[in-house]
């Protein structure tokens, strides 16, 4: 057998039936799109939301809220995370990249260092923001907390 040979089962394939080619087709006349209106027309096509004249969900529901177009997004590390790491793999210099390294942030992303937990070990920490808590508790523990600039 070669792959020229392949054909389908014998059966399972089916000619679709012709719209609107006579009335020995059985789908002459209309061609299934019912009598007169936009949608048996040629060219029509829906807008996205219609529902056939009845006020629209999206119209129907409140606006609500408000988006701020400037805000920052952070990527929220805790004290406890960056203590366990800390002594799991002996890091004491904690940068963008040992983020990343880690899995506790992306490349783009901005980290923040939020007081969840307690630090035992003197550790040095950068990051875009610091909560109060968290920057105390580094310092608490003989660490410094940075800034990075963006």
């Amino acid at each position: 057998m070669n792959l020229s040979e392949l054909k389908p089962a014998k059966g399972s394939i089916k000619k679709k039936k012709r719209l609107g080619r006579g009335q020995g087709s059985g789908k002459g006349g209309t061609s299934t799109r019912g009598h007169k209106g936009a949608q048996s027309r040629s060219g029509y096509s829906r807008k996205a939301g219609f529902e056939g004249g009845q006020m629209p969900l999206q119209r129907r529901v409140p606006k609500f809220g408000f988006k701020n177009p400037n805000r920052k997004e952070f990527t929220p590390v805790n004290v406890d995370v960056l203590q366990a790491i800390s002594e799991k793999h002996g890091i004491s210099d904690f940068d963008a990249q040992v983020y990343i390294d880690k899995g506790l942030s992306s490349k783009n992303d901005r980290v923040k260092i939020l007081g969840r937990g307690e630090i035992k070990s003197k550790i040095s920490v950068k990051a875009h923001a610091f909560s109060a808590t968290a920057k105390s508790a580094i310092e608490k523990a003989g660490g410094t907390a940075e800034l990075i600039s963006e």
